[in-house]
């Protein structure tokens, strides 16, 4: 058995999770995972500040307090806290290690970084960072040169996971069962609290005031058991566990570079308290393509919110974007309002007798987008609705970045494993690839038997989970017993969820149904835009989506009730 935690779900995570994990109690290796596709425009705007910047440099604080203690206790960290600069991060390591007079292996993974091929892209002066998602298979060959320390850059989530497993249980390319399973466990410990009760619909049945990371057990079959520490917060259940694998996912085909891990084959039995066992994943040769996550400046974005107090509260907004409309010279490329009522009738404070006026704006000038804001907005302050107020004093705007994926052959990436001692490893691409395509539909279940129902929100008989996939926003939602789950398939199309999130009336959804998890799985695309950091919606990595859907109000049987 090889046991794994996780100590980081993004950069900016619980500092103090590195040494709760590893003084917690007996671990084997643990993991960070730092990056993110917002998180890769940050590392590359540092990395315009300084070459030599461009890693997370919150984990190399961590170590400084944690490295004597990992080494002690014969943990090895592997961590894609690199980012853009994994080599880097490898000589600062060494160099920490040295002034702590601490012996320590350090080995890092690079290939990912394709910014030199950024005419393939068509983006030749305009892209940031271009990463492609490397594999598990460079990780491994670090760890058996002797590592005690692997940094990469961009690898998949899971391959913090997977690469371990592969180097303890000596498994190869043609492991498909084992590896998926691998693949499955690294993505429910990725992001790190989220699968201990963290985020969870139904956070109420536990105490999650300060939820334990997770750990994962892992056998050489590729079966695991999720837990966490004893005596840590949060929980661990079939449910938690079910959350957090259908985030941000899709089909029951989740690919990686390594292996396709078939999400519909999935099995979860509760093995005891805060104990949930893995098995039964299937594997299937990965695809011959890998993803790349490329990052540009798209240009600059402004906004302003009007608070709008008490009486006709339509009509002052209607008032404001009749006076903007007419002062915004020239208007920017992109204006978009909102407006949020959050003002109740009669209210006992002001603050709950406001709503909420926003105006955004985007162009790819920096005057434009300071001038419709900072100036156009200003001026109607004594000219304008009764009670005009801002929320705060807008600024002269900033830039917004785009996130887009991109494909290329495996074949045509330069995955390579630098071991402690110098020497460097090339990572052959798979010999058996299969074109990753959408997995048949299972059956329907038998339909609940009708009966009398009541008008209530979906959440109390099922949960979800949201999250965002560039401009694709993913939502999962699971029922919480069998006779749910009957319900659930044959009542939750993607027509119904179009009538209760009209934002989505006119966006493609597509449902995968996974029957062993109870759950339906829906990709809405195109709901986010250009991606997180342009920051098209209120709500812009899709997060609270799920929790949205769960408070709207549907004919529910009684019986599930």
């Amino acid at each position: 058995m090889l046991r794994i935690g996780n100590a980081s779900g993004f950069y900016g995570d619980r500092f103090a999770a590195f040494r709760e994990m590893l003084t917690g109690g007996p671990l084997d290796v643990l993991t960070g995972d730092y990056l993110a596709e917002l998180t890769m425009l940050i590392l590359a705007r540092d990395r315009l500040k300084d070459p030599r910047l461009g890693y997370a440099k919150t984990f190399l604080g961590q170590l400084e307090e944690c490295l004597g203690l990992a080494v002690d206790r014969g943990v090895r960290i592997v961590v894609n806290a690199g980012g853009l600069n994994p080599g880097r991060l490898a000589e600062a390591i060494g160099e920490l290690a040295d002034k702590q007079g601490i012996a320590v292996r350090v080995g890092h993974v690079v290939g990912d970084d394709l910014l030199p091929r950024a005419e393939e892209f068509g983006l030749p002066g305009g892209l940031l960072a271009a990463n492609a998602y490397l594999g598990a298979w460079g990780i491994a060959e670090c760890l058996r040169g002797g590592a005690e320390i692997v940094v990469t850059g961009r690898v998949t989530d899971a391959a913090l996971v997977a690469g371990p497993a592969a180097a303890h249980f000596g498994w190869g390319p043609g492991d498909l069962d084992a590896l998926a399973g691998a693949v499955v466990a690294g993505h429910v410990l990725e992001c790190g609290a989220q699968a201990t009760g963290g985020n969870y619909a139904f956070f109420r049945e536990h105490d999650v005031t300060r939820p334990g990371f997770p750990i994962v057990e892992l056998h050489a079959d590729g079966s695991s058991v999720i837990t966490k520490h004893p005596g840590t917060g949060g929980a661990v259940t079939t449910e938690t566990v079910t959350a957090q694998l259908l985030y941000e996912t899709g089909g029951s085909r989740y690919a990686g570079p390594d292996v396709t891990a078939r999400l519909d084959t999935v099995r979860l039995t509760q093995d005891g308290p805060d104990r949930v066992r893995i098995d039964g994943v299937h594997g299937e040769a990965p695809p011959p393509a890998l993803k790349v996550g490329l990052n540009r400046i798209g240009g600059w974005r402004n906004e302003v919110v009007f608070v709008l107090t008490g009486l006709d509260i339509e009509a002052k907004a209607a008032l404001v974007r009749t006076q903007l409309a007419a002062a915004l010279d020239p208007a920017p490329a992109e204006v978009r309002w909102t407006l949020a009522r959050t003002d109740h009738g009669d209210a006992a404070t002001e603050e709950t007798a406001s709503a909420l006026l926003r105006l955004a704006v985007k162009d790819p000038d920096q005057k434009v987008v300071g001038r419709a804001v900072g100036t156009a907005a200003v001026e109607l302050g004594l000219a304008s609705y009764p009670g005009f107020h801002l929320s705060a004093l807008p600024g002269p705007g900033t830039p917004y970045g785009v996130f887009e994926a991109a494909y290329v052959e495996a074949r045509a990436v330069g995955h390579t494993a630098v071991l402690p001692d110098g020497a460097t490893v090339a990572i052959p691409a798979p010999d058996i690839t299969r074109e990753l395509v959408p997995a048949e539909q299972p059956p329907l279940p038998e339909p609940l038997t009708p009966g009398p129902t009541r008008r209530v929100p979906l959440g109390l008989v099922a949960g979800a989970r949201s999250g965002d996939k560039g401009g694709d926003a993913n939502l999962g939602v699971w029922a919480r017993t069998e006779d749910g789950w009957r319900w659930l398939a044959h009542t939750l199309t993607a027509e119904l969820l179009r009538e209760l999130l009209p934002e989505t009336a006119g966006l493609a959804v597509s449902r995968q149904l996974l029957p062993q998890l109870r759950a339906v799985n829906f990709t809405l695309t195109g709901l986010l835009g250009q991606g997180v950091a342009a920051q098209e919606r209120f709500d812009p990595q899709a997060k609270a989506l799920g929790e949205w859907l769960r408070a709207r109000h549907l004919d529910i049987p009684e019986v599930l009730l």
